[in-house]
């Protein structure tokens, strides 16, 4: 069998190899398959019949790479036939016999070398095309790699070192496991801490978000350090009674990038057990806070509130609007999820935060609209009359789209029956509704003709 020499094609695979943290296999696989379009270019130039070559006339063929004598050759798969019609797709069993194949019979394939014989003018050209085309199928290949191994790593945890900086974004090196090699991921502006100090080599933990496909250049891999998830992996990997099941996450909010630039980052997160002798919020916290302070200082000294969950609205929202100290919570409207919290004039501009972050993260963690209101100032029965005046409003509009959508669903019966009742007619009197039809055709007959 021929073959056409390339120089070197060990030691290339070798440093893609170490170059792209790709795996040999998948490099051989990408030279082929570029070597493959430098034949099907070749084959086009070199097209003197002017044959009509589709999009999947050269899906029988294939490179065979020979690593040890570094070369490569072109093989076709063929169908015997008895007379061929195509010479690239098919080969008579005269030939098949004539080349040693005598136990061959009609209908099977035989692989055969269709290395070109102008070997130095083919391998120039196939040099050029595969140059232009090496480098888009090692690309495609590392990002499915990428893809098959961060696909299940998703909404986890990952180590990250910083590498370089794009535009807003912090290119960071990232590995899915011990031993495996680092991978690209994309630290957007929105994704980032306002305390991270994002210098070259400096490690983080990071939040994996999404693994995105496609053809997209860049990193593939989207991560954060202001998502939610990131606090919940810290306190899990920091409490054992969370990861032994005892205490529970319930919710969590967090404001990491806050509208302005003189607040800073806050989370607010309700735990909760089923263990009477456990107390949530202390195992969260810690003797004298040692394991919330890990979480603080991974978080580079962001705020963090743990509050104790409970089924009780009322005593949820209290606890959730921490360190304020509330007087009595009013759940106005329980349908609509509005509250009004009543605190000591000293408490409000603790409950409220400063430009409104705690009440923001409280009502966000608790899922209640939370109206801060002075118990002093409080009017109790104007509030009760202007709820009571909007549920009557809201009762009202509702009974009214009721009726609305009634009487919608009995003209619809009654245009139902009416054309249910011209069918019985019609089955019932058929010959004098055929008549009365004939008569009324005549009838406007008789009237259309010139007197």
């Amino acid at each position: 069998m021929s073959m056409i020499e390339l120089s070197g094609l060990k030691e290339l695979i070798e440093s893609i190899s170490r170059e792209r943290n790709l795996p040999r296999s998948a490099v051989q696989a990408a030279i082929r398959e570029a070597l493959l379009k430098g034949y099907e270019r070749y084959r086009r130039a070199q097209n003197l019949e002017r044959k009509q070559f589709d999009e999947d006339y050269f899906d029988n063929f294939d490179v065979q790479l020979d690593i040890d004598d570094e070369g490569f050759r072109v093989v076709a798969t063929k169908t015997i036939v008895e007379q061929v019609e195509n010479s690239d797709h098919e080969i008579s069993l005269e030939q098949v016999k004539d080349m040693g194949g005598e136990g061959a019979e009609l209908g099977q394939e035989v692989v055969l070398d269709v290395t070109p014989d102008k070997k130095e003018e083919f391998g120039r050209m196939a040099a050029m095309q595969t140059k232009q085309v090496l480098a888009q199928k090692l690309r495609d290949q590392q990002r499915q790699m990428v893809q098959e191994e961060f696909q299940d790593l998703e909404s986890s945890v990952l180590q990250a070192r910083v590498l370089r900086f794009e535009r807003q974004s912090v290119i960071l090196a990232v590995s899915s496991g011990f031993g495996q090699p680092e991978v690209e991921a994309e630290l957007p502006k929105r994704e980032q801490l306002p305390n991270d100090n994002y210098r070259a080599n400096a490690t983080f933990k990071v939040y994996l978000k999404k693994v995105s496909q496609g053809q997209q250049r860049g990193p593939q891999l989207l991560v954060s350090r202001a998502d939610a998830g990131l606090v919940v992996y810290l306190f899990a990997n920091e409490v054992p009674e969370i990861e032994d099941e005892v205490v529970r996450i319930v919710a969590v909010a967090r404001e990491a990038n806050p509208p302005s630039r003189y607040v800073g980052p806050r989370t607010k997160i309700a735990v909760d057990t089923l263990d009477r002798d456990v107390d949530p919020v202390g195992a969260c916290i810690g003797a004298r806070g040692s394991r919330i302070q890990v979480v603080v200082n991974e978080l580079r000294g962001e705020k963090i509130d743990v509050i104790r969950w409970s089924p009780d609205p009322a005593t949820y929202i209290a606890n959730a609007l921490s360190p304020a100290r509330v007087d009595e919570v009013r759940l106005m409207d329980p349908e609509s999820r509005q509250t009004h919290v009543l605190v000591a004039e000293d408490q409000l501009s603790l409950a409220i935060g400063k430009e409104g972050q705690n009440v923001r993260l409280a009502a966000r963690l608790t899922g209640w609209k939370i109206d801060i209101k002075d118990k002093a100032k409080y009017d109790r029965e104007g509030e009760d009359i202007k709820f009571a005046a909007v549920r009557a409003q809201q009762a009202a509009e509702e009974q009214a789209l009721e009726e609305e959508e009634f009487e919608d669903e009995e003209f619809e019966e009654e245009e139902l029956v009416e054309l249910e009742s011209m069918g019985e007619y019609e089955e019932e009197f058929p010959e004098e509704a055929d008549e009365n039809m004939e008569a009324e055709t005549e009838d406007n007959f008789d009237s259309n003709e010139p007197k």
